[in-house]
């Protein structure tokens, strides 16, 4: 689920035909990039964008905190200015640790995670391979993060081993539930 440079290029020619509207990227995923894929922003990519995005980040993903909570954002000042007097106002912080635990994170040696990629490719790979071997169900092997998204498109309107007619992908993930206990959230969710 990442969009490659010519297909963020190609979104830029539709954004610069309309002035008024933000780019909102959110970038948690970027050094979960997988094979020859080349993680690239929109301002990277079209730099006449660069004044209307804003970008999201955080340590969830790539520095394994998902518990911690701790994102960031990088945009125009008055923007960013605006995010802070709401967060300051609205939101509770971080707690103390989790600030200086990301701070570590993202000022420490970065290694690990080349290492934690492979991993996660891996086991994106073995996923993958195993779907794609399922009657009827095929999967493309997502570029980045770790989640994959099968279509079961070929068993729509197939009937289950007790005869329930599977008539949409909620359907079947509903029986997939009920037959073989595995949990899945549906595409059109």
């Amino acid at each position: 689920a990442a969009y490659t440079e010519s297909e963020l290029r190609a979104l830029s020619n539709v954004l610069l035909k309309h002035p008024d509207v933000w780019v909102l990227t959110d970038d948690m995923y970027e050094h979960l990039i997988y094979g020859d894929f080349v993680f690239k922003t929109i301002a990277e990519v079209e730099p006449k964008l660069y004044e209307r995005t804003l970008t999201m980040n955080g340590v969830s993903k790539a520095y394994a905190m998902t518990g911690w909570r701790i994102g960031y954002a990088a945009g125009p000042v008055a923007l960013i200015k605006a995010m802070d007097m709401i967060q300051g106002q609205q939101t509770s912080g971080a707690c103390t640790i989790a600030q200086w635990a990301s701070v570590e994170a993202l000022n420490g040696p970065q290694d690990f995670i080349a290492k934690n990629k492979a991993i996660f490719q891996a086991r994106r790979d073995l996923v993958v391979s195993m779907l794609n071997q399922a009657r009827g169900i095929t999967c493309p092997s997502p570029e980045g993060a770790f989640y994959v998204y099968p279509s079961c498109a070929q068993l729509i309107g197939k009937k289950t081993k007790a005869g329930k007619v599977i008539d949409n992908d909620e359907a079947f993930c509903s029986e997939l539930l009920e037959a073989e206990g595995v949990a899945v959230v549906f595409g059109s969710a």
